[in-house]
């Protein structure tokens, strides 16, 4: 390359055959023409004003769920733990002693021997020992670990064996036992993230694996653990508070600077217009050339690809190519072939051009240099000359 003479031809030429293959070169996808709709209309292929419904969704990480429970109560055969209060009821217990002296253990003793009895009706709280404490005359009694009706007999026992065996000796005691709160653990309430390993927390409840089960099977899950813990007719809701496990996507092309992706949740009504006004409409050096990669089984050979007239959905409303998205689409977006072959080419002379400059600039300077020096020496003689005058 010369300054000041002509670009030779081999240049020349490779840019023109680099503009063929750039404006000419077929993609994997081969676009149909405009009017070609007879043959997608008859396809299957859920659109705009024929959209259908998803098979029932499936739960995976990190959807969020939300999960309601009614009021949970304690079941029968839930065991007592320390802290419960019971209301311990007795009858037929320890008579009372008759003082004669005293005129109201004087009405007493007249009466029949069974009324005059030490009734037991109150409250108990089970201490840290596990134990029920019913007072100095019926000692106490161990009932952690135990139901209702457990604990209920072994009140009887204890009353019934004798003294000599830590008793009380009663030939008939009738006692009731019940809790003085029938509500069990906590409700289950609230947003329930789905781990990363499938599993959602319930709290003091446990947690369940959940991932790739549809509602109905979270339900049915959350209800089993319920009925284990007691609860005779357990009522669950669930549902999907956000949709954050199933996306699709849109990939701008960037006229050969790159690609921009854009990550959108996918709710099962999204079209390809609902996904081009979520990022705000087509770049400035974005084409009408628009097309679906829908995801292909590994191993397959060829690409799902679903072609796109973007025109016709959005200058003339013909839906035939408006598909409604399923989830993990690609939505395609290429450049305009121009702003391609512009950029390519500014991409390949940029260089050469900076070179150029930079040969240009170091010319001017030497030139500048060698007129100011030759400028400074007629100067300088021409000084003396005056000087001597």
């Amino acid at each position: 390359m010369r300054l000041g003479g002509t670009m030779p031809i081999k240049p020349i030429i490779a840019l023109i055959l680099l503009a063929v293959a750039i404006t000419g070169l077929p993609g994997c996808a081969t676009l149909a023409l405009e009017g070609e709709y007879a043959a997608l209309e008859e396809s299957d292929v859920p659109r705009e004003l024929s959209k259908v419904s998803f098979p029932s969704y499936r739960v995976e990480p990190p959807d969020i769920l939300l999960i309601e429970s009614g009021i949970i109560t304690r079941g029968e055969n839930q065991l007592l733990k320390r802290g419960e209060e019971l209301i311990v009821q007795i009858e037929n217990g320890v008579p009372l002693e008759v003082d004669p002296d005293i005129p109201a253990m004087q009405a007493n003793a007249e009466m029949p021997l069974q009324i005059a009895f030490r009734v037991i009706n109150g409250p108990f709280v089970i201490n840290p020992e596990g134990e029920v404490d019913l007072g100095p005359v019926y000692g106490s009694v161990s009932v952690v670990g135990l139901t209702l009706d457990q604990a209920r007999t072994a009140i009887e026992e204890h009353l019934k064996r004798s003294e000599e065996e830590g008793g009380v000796g009663l030939l008939n005691p009738r006692v009731a036992v019940q809790l003085s709160a029938v509500q069990g653990k906590q409700p289950i309430a609230g947003e329930h993230l789905v781990r990363p390993d499938g599993t959602v927390s319930l709290g003091v409840h446990g947690e369940i694996y959940v991932a790739g089960m549809t509602l109905d099977d979270v339900k049915y899950q959350v209800e089993e653990i319920l009925r284990s813990e007691g609860e005779h007719e357990p009522q669950v809701s669930v549902d999907v508070l956000a949709y954050n496990s199933k996306l699709f996507y849109v990939i701008m092309e960037g006229g050969g600077f790159g690609e921009e992706v854009v990550r959108l949740p996918w709710t099962g009504n999204e079209t390809v217009l609902d996904a081009i006004a979520q990022v705000q409409g087509l770049s400035q050096v974005s084409s009408k050339r628009i097309w679906i990669a829908r995801p292909a089984p590994a191993g397959t050979g060829c690409a799902q690809i679903l072609d796109v007239h973007w025109r016709a959905i959005t200058a003339e409303g013909i839906t035939t190519t408006n598909y409604q998205i399923a989830p993990g689409d690609r939505v395609y977006v290429a450049a305009d072939k121009m702003i391609v072959l512009d950029n390519a080419i500014s991409k390949l002379t940029a260089p050469a051009e900076r070179i150029f400059g930079f040969i240009l600039l170091g010319s001017g300077m030497s030139s500048n240099l060698r007129f100011w020096t030759s400028r400074g020496n007629r100067s300088g003689t021409g000084g003396g000359g005056v000087g001597g005058f």
